[in-house]
C-alpha cells in the first residue's frame, strides 16, 4: 500500500535535510534516503557496481574494492558527460528502490529525502517538496 501523501525533502548541501528527516523519522513518520539507496545501489556484486566499474574503470575502486566516491567525483566533476552516464547508471536504481519501499509502507504518509529532487527528475516520486533551507 502506497502512502496517500508523499513529501519529497529537498535542499542544498549542509541545508539539514538530514535533521529535518531525523525529525520527522522520531515521530514515526517513514523516511527513505536516495543518499542511503544511491551506496546500496553501488555495493560490490550489484549491478550498478559492475556497470561503473566498466564504464569508469579500475581507479575509482579503493583497497577494499569498493567505489571510491571521491575518486569517481574526481572524474565525473568537470565532465558533464561522464556525470550524465553515471547518473543514468545510478538515479534509475534508486528510484525504482524508493517506489518498491513507498509501496510496502503501511502508513498514510512518508519522507522521501532527495538532495537534488527537482534536477535530478526525481519529483514525479513525491505528491509535495518541503525544501530546506538555511542561511550560510
Amino acid at each position: 500500500m502506497r502512502p496517500v501523501l508523499v513529501i519529497g525533502v529537498t535542499g542544498g548541501i549542509g541545508s539539514g535535510k538530514t535533521t529535518v528527516a531525523n525529525l520527522f523519522s522520531s515521530l514515526g513518520v517513514p523516511v527513505i534516503d536516495a543518499d542511503e539507496l544511491a551506496r546500496q545501489v553501488v555495493a560490490p556484486g550489484k549491478p550498478a557496481y559492475e556497470e561503473i566499474l566498466q564504464h569508469f574503470g579500475p581507479a575509482v575502486l579503493g583497497q577494499s574494492g569498493e567505489l571510491d566516491r571521491r575518486r569517481l567525483r574526481e572524474r565525473i566533476f568537470s565532465d558533464s558527460a561522464k556525470r550524465d552516464r553515471l547518473e543514468a547508471i545510478v538515479h534509475p536504481r534508486v528510484y525504482a528502490q524508493i517506489k518498491q519501499q513507498l509501496d510496502c509502507l503501511q502508513s498514510p504518509y512518508a519522507i522521501v529525502v532527495v538532495p537534488l529532487l527537482i534536477e535530478s527528475g526525481a519529483s514525479e516520486l513525491v505528491d509535495r517538496v518541503l525544501v530546506v533551507d538555511s542561511p550560510e
